[in-house]
């Protein structure tokens, strides 16, 4: 299927950015969408990198420590040079929870807030915990001090929670450290973790195209490990290309309407070893 793709659309790639003068980022972008990427396996990351730079297109990083398909984790030393590299392209980046750590309920309030956490990376994977709030936002805190230490700039004061779940009371114990959650719209859920036999990367270009529009974040991984038929780069470059077709621009989450005040007038502030989880 992702062959198919790729021979469908080789010959119109292969002319799009001379044929569009915004796939080089000429002008303002006024009818922006948001393309963010959470962390995975890391295995298409490399790919997915070479079709952002071939298309000028600039996004946001979503990271967790997730386990990887080669290499030490996804914020480990042997990923270093791929997330420098990032940032010198000039993409964004933010918290993810430093363990992948899903939300699961409350558990009400013992002094502060408490949360029922299941994580799927680090050394508690697939255990069902207590967390405090304090120590939900040292989850947080670190996956952004590591992304800091390994691109050398600030991440957004924002994060994104594993899976989109959460709780009014979650969102308050993050804002609290001061981290503002971002989901993704409905048209912008990109399909990439649903198991390719009955969700096809044709099937799920073809709906992308058709019902994105002008101000959807959307969402897609650094590689999913139960998707046969991975989405990137098969159809992440036909989307970009068919997006820029119908006017669409892409640019990162610090010019989103909803969150730039904040990123401009909160930066994050971070504490403790920048190098956790070395």
């Amino acid at each position: 299927m992702r062959r198919a793709i790729d021979l469908g659309w080789r010959f119109f790639l292969a002319g799009a950015a001379s044929a569009m003068p915004w796939a080089a980022g000429a002008g303002a972008c006024t009818q922006p969408v948001y393309l963010t990427f959470d962390t995975g396996h890391m295995a298409v990351a490399p790919l997915i990198a070479e079709v952002l730079q071939r298309q000028q297109v600039q996004v946001t990083f979503f990271a967790a420590h997730e386990k990887t398909q080669e290499g030490d984790g996804s914020l480990g030393q042997h990923w270093a040079p791929w997330w420098r590299a990032r940032a010198e392209e000039g993409h964004a980046f933010a918290s993810h929870t430093w363990d992948h750590a899903y939300w699961v309920a409350d558990l009400g309030q013992q002094g502060e807030p408490v949360f029922r956490i299941r994580p799927s990376a680090g050394a508690q994977a697939g255990q069902t915990l207590a967390w405090t709030a304090s120590v939900y936002c040292e989850n947080l805190r670190q996956a952004a001090s590591r992304l800091k230490a390994l691109t050398g700039q600030a991440p957004l004061p924002l994060f994104r929670a594993p899976g989109g779940k959460t709780s009014p009371a979650l969102l308050k114990a993050a804002q609290s450290c001061g981290f503002a959650h971002v989901g993704w719209s409905a048209a912008g859920f990109l399909g990439d973790e649903l198991p390719s036999g009955p969700y096809p990367n044709t099937a799920l270009l073809q709906k992308a195209l058709k019902s994105i529009k002008t101000g959807d974040i959307l969402m897609a991984h650094l590689g999913i490990w139960s998707r046969q038929d991975p989405w990137a780069p098969a159809v992440l470059e036909p989307l970009i290309v068919g997006l820029k077709a119908k006017g669409l621009c892409f640019t990162t989450l610090r010019d989103h309407p909803q969150y730039r005040d904040l990123v401009r007038q909160q930066p994050l502030q971070l504490s403790g070893d920048a190098n956790a989880g070395k």
